[in-house]
């Protein structure tokens, strides 16, 4: 009984990440095996490829989160976190070209010392 359950547990994995061919042939096996009629094979496909595409979506979801808590763990930035630091960069660096301009260099003027008169 337990081996049973654990075979029809692997197929229900199986059938979630094929793609809608090898879930027709999945479909079409199913229904020789247990007798269905066209409609019931027909409304079996369409069962499995809808639960299909759920449990993909649903996968897919929860690695993406996994993934983003991980490399928050680790420190990492994300893309958005980059876009933002970036955009920043650049209106400071527009912001520093249009403050800070250049100062002419001042001019040295030379001026003669008044010779030192000695005392009479």
């Amino acid at each position: 009984m337990f081996e049973e359950l654990k075979k029809s547990i692997d197929k229900g994995i199986d059938y979630a990440f094929m793609n809608a061919e090898k879930l027709a042939q999945a479909a079409k096996d199913l229904a020789k095996e247990n007798k269905l009629t066209k409609e019931e094979a027909k409304k079996l496909y369409e069962y499995l490829l809808k639960k299909s595409e759920e449990t993909k979506k649903t996968v897919e979801a929860d690695l993406h989160v996994l993934v983003q808590n991980t490399l928050k763990k680790m420190n990492i930035p994300s893309q958005e976190e980059i876009r933002k630091l970036e955009e920043r960069i650049k209106k400071l660096e527009g912001a520093k070209k249009t403050t800070v301009k250049a100062k002419p260099a001042p001019q040295v003027v030379k001026t003669s010392k008044p010779k030192a008169t000695k005392g009479k």
